[in-house]
């Protein structure tokens, strides 16, 4: 009724990345967006630091992947990452990914404005 619509991890799984991608972009279309990034997305082999570690999740290479073929020419009005909580993460690879999704935020962001 809210006009949104869910991808669960398992038909992401199942779809791939590109398929998601492609549905995200269609859905998005012009429309301003704010993009949240839940750190838990990631199987907690890649990021074990968070307050609901999942198994089954995305790798941090899908999830660069993810961002990289879904984001680039959207209208983003803003952006965020949420649940890290590198206290449970003495290996720090939960900062590293966040860093690395961060990073890859800001590259959209600027590719955003240079490409308007």
């Amino acid at each position: 009724k809210s006009g949104m619509d869910m991808i669960t991890a398992y038909k992401l799984h199942e779809m791939g990345i590109d398929a998601a991608a492609k549905q995200i972009r269609e859905k998005v279309g012009d429309t301003p967006v704010f993009v949240t990034f839940d750190i838990d997305f990631l199987d907690p082999a890649y990021a074990p630091g968070t307050g609901t570690p999942v198994c089954g999740g995305f790798s941090t290479a899908e999830a660069l992947t993810l961002l990289r073929k879904s984001l680039p020419g959207l209208n983003i009005v803003g952006m965020d990452i949420v649940e890290v909580a590198p206290e449970y993460d003495p290996t720090e690879a939960t900062a590293y990914a966040a860093q690395a999704i961060l990073r890859e935020f800001v590259s959209v962001l600027s590719y955003n404005k240079k490409n308007k």
